[in-house]
Formats: C-alpha cells, structure tokens, sequence
C-alpha cells in the first residue's frame, strides 16, 4: 500500500513538473518589433485575431519602428527577442553590431519600388537629370542598395546614389508630396500609397534583384537554445498568417491597415502630427501592395541569402561577407 502511495505521488510530482515546465516554456515573456511597413502583414494579422495568446505565447511588446535600420539599432540593444525585419538591416545587425540573431522564417519576397513624377521623369535615363532631387532610405537599407544596382544597371551617373536625400520612408513620401523631390526609391507600402497621389513607379525590386528576399523573422540565438517551443510557434503562425493573406486577402487588407494607422500615432514625433493624415493607409492600398508589390512567403533561399551577404560587402554596408549559414537556421520550417 505504501508503495502505491509512493508511486501515485511521485507521478503526480512528475506530472507537475510536466506542467510547470511546459508553461514556463510557453509563458516566456516576449518583445517582438515589426517595421511600419505591411511587410509584417503576418505579424499584424496574428496580433488581431490574437493568435499569440492562443497558442501559449506571452508578447510582452509590440513595438514598431519607422525604419529598418532603427529597428536594426535597437536589435543591438538586446531588449527585442524577435523582428519581422528587412533581410539587409539584419545582415548589417549581425556583420557589423554582432548581434546574435537567426534567420528563422521569411515573410516576402520583393517590396521595394522607385517612384517619381511622371512630369518631370519619364525614362530611368532622366534620373541623372541635374535638376532631378533623388531621395532614398539610409545605407544598408533594401532600397539604398537597389539604387545602387539601379545605378549599375543602367549606367547611370554615380551621383544618383551620392547625392540621393536620405530620410525615412514617411518623410520620403511626404517630401514627394510637397514637391520638395521629384523621386524616391521606398519599402512598400510607400510607392503604392505614391501611385495613388499620382506618383508613377518606374522601376520596382523585382526589375533589379530577381527572386530578391525581403523581410524574415529573425530571433536572438539564446531564444532557440532555451526555448525552441516558442520560435517553432512564431514560425507557424508567420505562417498562418501568410496563409491567412492569400486566402483572405479583402479582409487582411482591412486589418493590416487598421494597425498600420494605429501605429503611425505612436512611432512619428509630435512635430508630423499636421502631416499623419497624409500617411493614412487605405486597405486598397495594402491590398494592390500585398497582391501585387509582395510574394508572401515564409519560404527562403539560401542562395540567395548569400547573394544578399555578398553585394552588402560589395557596396561596403557591412566589411567583409560570411557564410548564409551563419545566420540562418531553417529547422522551424521543415520540422
């Protein structure tokens, strides 16, 4: 009889244990950012019809950045677990910071555009017009790098990447808006808010960079060693919300928007206030961003991660390249 005792209390033990670890495991708090871009439509998605809390996981904050690269900064600083990110800023976060970050998922391929006034441009030869003001992202964003491809490319004066005007994508748009630039190389949804104020885009991610990756879902490398559970969940809801998109893309519009215009109030400094209206996102244009502008996909190709390390080298974004292998690990997707 004693010994019954012993056992059913030992297996009651253990069954606690079971319990605790389990929901030590899944209740980690975490900080997840994401761009104000509709790059992360997978993240915004989950985070509306509450898929996190569903699944166990504990978001602890949501933040957002208005840049890739501010978002690549604060990865340095090691308060953010995971990020719906541009693949270059994270390169350039792991090469150059040494953050200790994994490639985990992807979100899309493409998702960059140029833009400009079809008054003043009409042919990518005209881009080297001495009176054409050129903006662009900063060094070491997607787009700063497709200028430079642009530039190569077409042979064009090496002054259009020289003396491009750097400023964040909101600003960018809004100086196109106020005639203060006449073209401006941007993330999407940016070109395609352009496009609807009567911008035309002239040349786009997928006419530079074939099959060129976009944004992942990237994690610290302490959060796989000690709580795989947790990234495995990440990645299968980036993937479900990615599905989500294609199978429901009217009403993935609406709530992509929804956050993004939410967001926009808590990320742009009191001084834009007078101009936020004019960042207001329809979900017509998440819709022609996400169906046309996008490939959304949490697929990744090596290859092409390593064509990315190179040419960031190449440009000088980062000093030197390393093996894809270094930052990637795909395990999550093929489990």
């Amino acid at each position: 009889m004693g010994n019954q005792v012993t056992r059913g209390l030992l297996l009651v033990i253990c069954m606690l244990l079971s319990t605790v670890q389990a929901f030590s495991e899944t209740s980690r708090p975490i900080n997840l950012a994401v761009e104000f871009v509709d790059h992360a439509a997978c993240a915004h998605i989950a985070k509306h019809h509450n898929w996190y809390a569903e699944t166990g996981l504990n978001i602890n904050a949501f933040d957002s950045y208005a840049t890739g690269m501010g978002l690549s900064a604060a990865l340095a600083k090691g308060s953010i677990d995971a990020a719906y990110i541009c693949l270059l800023p994270a390169i350039n976060a792991y090469a150059n910071a040494h953050v200790p970050i994994k490639v985990v998922a992807g979100t899309h391929l493409y998702g960059y555009g140029l833009i400009v006034n079809p008054e003043k441009i009409k042919t990518v030869k005209d881009l080297s017009g001495r009176d054409i003001r050129l903006g662009c992202t900063r060094e070491g964003s997607p787009p700063a790098a497709l200028l430079h491809k642009l530039q190569a490319t077409y042979d064009l004066d090496p002054n259009i990447v020289t003396k491009s005007r750097r400023m964040s994508p909101p600003k960018l748009l809004l100086a196109l808006k106020t005639g203060q630039l006449d073209a401006a190389f941007m993330p999407e949804q940016f070109p395609t808010m352009g496009e609807s104020d009567g911008f035309k885009e002239l040349i786009s991610a997928r006419d530079l960079w074939s099959n060129m990756q976009g944004s992942v879902l990237v994690v610290r490398r302490d959060l796989i060693r000690h709580h795989p559970d947790v990234v495995e969940k990440l990645v299968g809801l980036t993937r479900r919300g990615i599905q989500y998109i294609h199978d429901n893309p009217e009403q993935a519009s609406i709530i992509v928007a929804r956050e993004l215009n939410v967001m926009r109030g808590d990320i742009f400094p009191v001084k834009l206030a007078g101009s936020l209206q004019q960042l207001t996102v329809s979900p017509d244009v998440i819709q022609r961003s996400l169906d046309h502008k996008l490939v959304n996909t949490v697929s990744i190709n090596p290859a092409m991660v390593q064509e990315m390390i190179n040419y960031a080298a190449k440009i000088g974004s980062i000093k030197k390249p390393f093996p894809a292998e270094e930052i990637l690990d795909l395990r999550f997707l093929y489990d």
